[in-house]
């Protein structure tokens, strides 16, 4: 019997995406303790009524109104696990009450249904292109719904079962989020990992300490300089500043621990991609800052001119708003909310997708996109190639085919992007390119590696450290937990879990796997955070 007291009102971690519910989870004295901010509501199951019985003000759930019970259920405070649950614990929520008996199976379906119309990447699609992606969901609001949320979460943090969590995997190093505290391991070089000038090298996930308490709330890692955003919108950076990638224009010296970039202070940023000596920072209102080297024209303003600070794109400030951004080595990804994806920097390779190798100096949108009507929901820039995932859950790539980096089984480059059509049965909701090879996550937890082994960092144990794999393959090795993201740098590879446990794979020279004894880790092996300790600021 489910209660809401109205004298509660908390906020505890979310559980996963997953439509696997055990056993212990349905039967135990608390399945779901969630905060619904409008109505300071706590929901409990009890079933044992005489545990609450003394409750003061304890209201049935099935005395509120359907109305009531429909604002909880659309609060937006709750994950796709929790309205499964209650569906399939209370038959006040598995009913319709007579609403719509036949479009909807249940309340929470049409909350579902309703949710799924809030999302910016729904809400783009044309209503052909909704139907389908409906259909590939086998006609299940539930299952869309967490699609929709596992892709907007795939570029920004994830929420798992031990808090909201990121992992980003630079060249020779890793950071992580947790719980808004930032962490870092592997190779401090010109002082990427946050932790001083004293220190060369960590062995396990450290925490960062920021020179004022902050949460973070983003993460990027590159080559030599990191970049943090945190829940106020301001950005810090470190390392390597000799190109003024980090937006100090007062050094050129490398910056051993965070700084806030003064340039930014004003302006609310929500994600950051750090390139190749130069970083790319998008704001809340839309808009992409560029800064750092911009030799093959990367920053996006129409010359070759660095930037010593964070400086608007103004011509994609002109078109609209963006909502992704990505940076190879030496070229630029911008996603409008519209779908369109847009292209500047190095031609080299064919990254930038328009059939050519010229440099682009500002953002040109990708036309094969555009004509075949496809909505870019999120891209990766890889080392020489791109992969990118439309708002319906297909992948496309293309750029040098070396090694089968762009799985569709041989080595020839694709100058303009290229449909992998061997994953067209699977919903992919987050896409992941690094040197030479490629991950694809699917909504069932699974993933899917191909291209250059890497000293082991794509995971397949029947492999030798430099073989290809031209197809997608799914990792076996990772087939006993539900992967919720996925990174890879230049030799390894880190993945979050639901349960928010972190695994890694591939070389550890540098110790980017958070471990002291082992050269590598052809297995994905459990990477621990170092014991609390009280931090002063």
């Amino acid at each position: 019997m489910i209660y809401f007291d109205l004298d509660y009102k908390i906020s505890p971690p979310s559980p996963s995406f997953s439509y696997s519910i055990s056993s212990n989870f349905l039967t135990s004295d608390i399945f779901l303790i969630k905060c619904v901010n409008c109505f300071h509501f706590r929901i409990k199951d009890c079933f044992c009524e005489g545990k609450m019985g003394d409750r003061l003000r304890s209201t049935l759930m099935e005395d509120l109104p359907v109305h009531l019970i429909l604002e909880i259920l659309m609060c937006g405070r709750l994950a796709v696990i929790d309205l499964i649950s209650l569906e399939l614990t209370s038959r006040t929520f598995r009913g319709t009450h007579g609403l719509f008996p036949k479009k909807f199976k249940s309340l929470v379906d049409y909350a579902a249904f309703q949710l799924c119309g809030l999302s910016s990447i729904y809400a783009s699609l044309h209503c052909n292109a909704q139907e389908e992606l409906l259909t590939r969901c086998n006609g299940n609001w539930k299952r869309l719904l967490r699609f929709l949320m596992a892709v907007e979460q795939s570029s920004d943090m994830v929420e798992t079962s031990a808090g909201n969590m990121q992992i980003r995997s630079g060249r020779y190093h890793t950071l992580l989020i947790n719980d808004s505290a930032a962490y870092s391991c592997g190779s401090s070089l010109c002082g990427v990992l946050g932790h001083g000038p004293e220190t060369t090298q960590c062995v396990e996930f450290t925490r960062i300490s920021f020179p004022v308490p902050v949460q973070v709330a983003q993460v990027s890692a590159s080559h030599n300089h990191a970049a943090f955003v945190t829940g106020s919108g301001q950005v810090f950076t470190c390392g390597d500043n000799s190109s003024f990638c980090c937006g100090h224009r007062d050094t050129g010296r490398p910056i051993f621990r965070p700084r806030m970039v003064e340039a930014l202070k004003n302006i609310p940023v929500k994600q950051v991609a750090a390139g190749l000596s130069f970083t790319m920072f998008l704001t809340r209102k839309g808009h992409v800052f560029t800064c750092g080297t911009n030799g093959h024209g990367q920053l996006g303003h129409g010359d070759t001119s660095d930037r010593p600070t964070p400086t608007c794109i103004e011509l994609l400030a002109s078109i609209g708003s963006v909502v992704q951004i990505a940076a190879g080595p030496s070229y630029a990804l911008a996603v409008s909310d519209d779908g369109t994806l847009y292209s500047f920097g190095s031609g080299t390779n064919f990254c930038l997708g328009h059939g050519e190798q010229q440099n682009e100096l500002q953002p040109r949108a990708i036309q094969s996109f555009k004509r075949k009507g496809i909505n870019v929901a999120r891209v990766s820039a890889g080392d020489e190639h791109v992969v990118a995932l439309d708002s319906t859950g297909y992948v496309y790539t293309w750029g040098k085919g070396y090694c089968g980096a762009l799985g569709h089984g041989d080595e020839t480059d694709k100058t303009t992007p290229s449909h992998l059509t061997s994953l067209k049965s699977h919903l992919a909701v987050q896409v992941c390119a690094s040197k030479r090879k490629t991950f694809v996550l699917v909504d069932d937890g699974s993933v899917y590696g191909f291209g250059w082994m890497g000293f082991g960092s794509l995971g397949f144990l029947d492999r030798g450290a430099s073989d290809k794999v031209l197809k997608p393959r799914i990792l076996e090795s990772l087939r006993s937990h539900h992967i919720s993201q996925i990174s890879t740098g230049l030799y390894h590879t880190v993945v979050v879990t639901n349960c928010g446990r972190v695994f890694g794979f591939g070389d550890n020279e540098r110790a980017q796997l958070g471990h002291d004894a082992v050269r590598g880790c052809l297995e994905p092996t459990e990477m621990f955070m170092e014991k609390a300790i009280s931090t002063k600021y």
